[in-house]
This record gives C-alpha cells, structure tokens and sequence, in this order.
C-alpha cells in the first residue's frame, strides 16, 4: 500500500512541476507596448516549429493601424498586411533565452538580431531586444 501512495505522489508531484514550467514557457500570446506613448500596439503569438521560436502578428489593437501593411519591408513582406506577419523567426534555445533569431520592424521594415528572455521576477513579463552589433534596444511585451 505504502508503494502505491508513494508512486501516487510522485505522480503529482511530476504533474505539478510540469505545469509549473509550461507557465515559464515564452511559447504563447503577447501584447507588444508602443515605446514612445506606453500603449497596446499588438498581439504577437509565439510558437515553436521544429526547434526553434517563430512570432507573428495576431492582431493590430489600434483601429486605424488594422489595415496597415509593411510598406518599408523589403523582398517577400513588401507591402503584405501587418496582421498575420511573422516578425520573430529562427529563435533557437540557449539557457533560460532563446537567441541567435531575428526580429523585424514593421515601421521601418528593418531586421535585427534578437533575443528573448522571461523577466526573472515576473514570468508574465517577456525582454525582447533586437540589435545590431553593440546597439539594442529591449521592449518588455506582457503575456495575455
């Protein structure tokens, strides 16, 4: 009897700390905040494809940027619509970040290096810093 209640708990115990780490997990929904007024701009979903971490645009938030398209991208995103594009491609996982991946910018239609990271104190929190050589800058996107 004692067997079956110690095989019972380490079964929960398992299960628990498997939920435990699905909810550290950056795969999901994000709201990306606009650096210069503060505001919602979008929902972006992360996912993973084979091993690595792709992000795309679910939705615009703001009413007059939802038909936008990526005037100043270059190659296949010229001109496609802003919802539905993929903005983070080729994420690959080292430690707790997930680097050596790209992000772009549908503002400028550039592409940066990038890296993403939970915020150590608040899982719910997502770093998201694109660079260029030195230069970089880190947004925080929150989890929906």
């Amino acid at each position: 009897m004692k067997k079956i209640q110690f095989i019972l708990i380490f079964s929960c115990l398992q299960f628990c700390i498997g939920l435990g780490n699905a909810q550290q997990s950056v795969i999901g929904k994000w709201k990306t905040i606009d650096d210069d007024t503060g505001e919602a701009r979008s929902i972006v979903e992360i996912y993973k494809q084979g091993n690595k971490l792709y992000g795309k645009v679910e939705k615009v938030i703001q009413e007059e940027d939802q038909n936008k398209t990526c005037i100043k991208c270059e190659g296949e995103n010229y001109n496609k619509p802003i919802k539905g594009l993929v903005i983070l491609k080729d994420l690959e996982k080292d430690g707790q970040e997930y680097e050596d991946g790209t992000i772009l910018d549908p503002e400028n239609g550039k592409v940066y290096r990038c890296k993403i990271w939970l915020d150590e104190d608040n899982p719910d929190v997502l770093n998201v810093r694109g660079y260029i050589a030195f230069l970089y800058r880190t947004q925080q996107w929150l989890r929906i």
